[in-house]
């Protein structure tokens, strides 16, 4: 069913063609590194947080994480993750899944400034197996993002 949402989201884009089915699983980055034969860096996370009753998606490049005081500086809240129970119903597709695309109508989405040095990204294509070969302009595009931010470092 996600899956089937991100095609036709990436779809109002032209981008349908570059979703790819993986045959193992693709829902960490180290397996979707493996599974693509890309580096994990270049694997686009789609991390979930609850911005008072507001969730929201943040992208981030596979090799980065959340900086709380910079989460914190650029929110003016903490960090506060989605449960793992909670994250299909809120988002519209289930961890491991979880992508900018074909998301609940009321869920924002935010980008990573470390993403804009890359210029081949793979996001989750709404299951866990599945991935979208993206230039960062059609990300920019397909994600539909409010803004980029800083909320991250290096792992």
């Amino acid at each position: 069913m996600s899956l089937a949402k991100a095609r036709e989201h990436l779809a109002k884009y032209g981008l349908e063609g570059k979703i790819m089915e993986l045959s193992t699983s693709s829902a960490s980055v180290v397996e979707a590194a493996n599974a693509i034969g890309c580096k994990e860096r270049e694997i686009v996370k789609t991390l979930s947080f609850m911005l008072g009753e507001n969730p929201i998606l943040i992208a981030v490049a596979g090799d980065y994480k959340i900086n709380n005081a910079k989460f914190k500086e650029a929110f003016g809240t903490k960090a506060k993750m989605i449960p793992f129970e909670e994250v299909e119903s809120r988002i519209g597709h289930a961890v491991g899944g979880v992508c900018p695309f074909g998301v609940n109508a009321n869920v924002k989405v935010y980008l990573d400034v470390c993403l804009q040095n890359l210029t081949t990204l793979y996001p989750a294509c709404g299951s866990a197996n599945s991935a979208v070969c993206l230039t960062l302009e059609e990300l920019e595009k397909a994600s539909c993002f409010e803004k980029y931010i800083d909320v991250c470092i290096e792992s």
